[in-house]
């Protein structure tokens, strides 16, 4: 099920026969999201991945090419709370053959629509290591606003790592 798109890229999300695209991504762009985000790299945890996105406090979303539907990068938006709260946290990450051609950007921009006008979230929340440049260049080009500096914040790879908090609110949203 196609969610929304542009003319290069559309969102939807991921059923069962992805997983072995999936798994190939991962694997294929291991080194690149090194030392990132570390994505399953087996077919066990891509299955548990694709469950986890029927949640209702989880959406997963790939985004896709629109001329040949190959996945060029995943959206995540986790633990999403509603009522007074309205907000999730972003995460995403791209197949290293796709960037630098403002894909991600464009799927990112699809992925947020969604969050605000379909799940009517307020407030987008990414946390990104501070030597990851081009991912705090895309929250910066997106309209993020950089909050703080959570010192130790998320544990990848078995290393606590510090991040950057960037959020988003509806009224911030162009």
């Amino acid at each position: 099920m196609q969610l929304s798109n542009n003319p290069r890229v559309f969102i939807r999300r991921p059923i069962a026969e992805d997983c072995q695209t999936l798994l190939s991504l991962h694997r294929r762009n291991q080194d690149f999201h090194f030392p990132w985000t570390f994505p399953p790299l087996d077919e066990s945890g891509c299955q548990n991945y694709i469950r986890r996105c029927q949640n209702d406090n989880f959406e997963g979303l790939l985004i896709c090419c629109a001329h040949h539907h190959q996945i060029i990068g995943v959206v995540n938006l986790s633990q999403i709370f509603y009522r007074a709260f309205q907000s999730a946290y972003l995460g995403y990450y791209a197949d290293a053959y796709f960037a630098g051609q403002g894909l991600m950007a464009e799927g990112l921009h699809l992925a947020i629509n969604h969050a605000f006008y379909t799940l009517k979230l307020h407030r987008l929340e990414a946390n990104i290591q501070p030597d990851n440049q081009k991912s705090i260049n895309l929250v910066k080009r997106l309209g993020f606003r950089k909050e703080g500096f959570s010192p130790r914040y998320l544990q990848l790879n078995g290393k606590w790592r510090d991040h950057e908090r960037w959020a988003l609110t509806t009224e911030d949203w162009h």
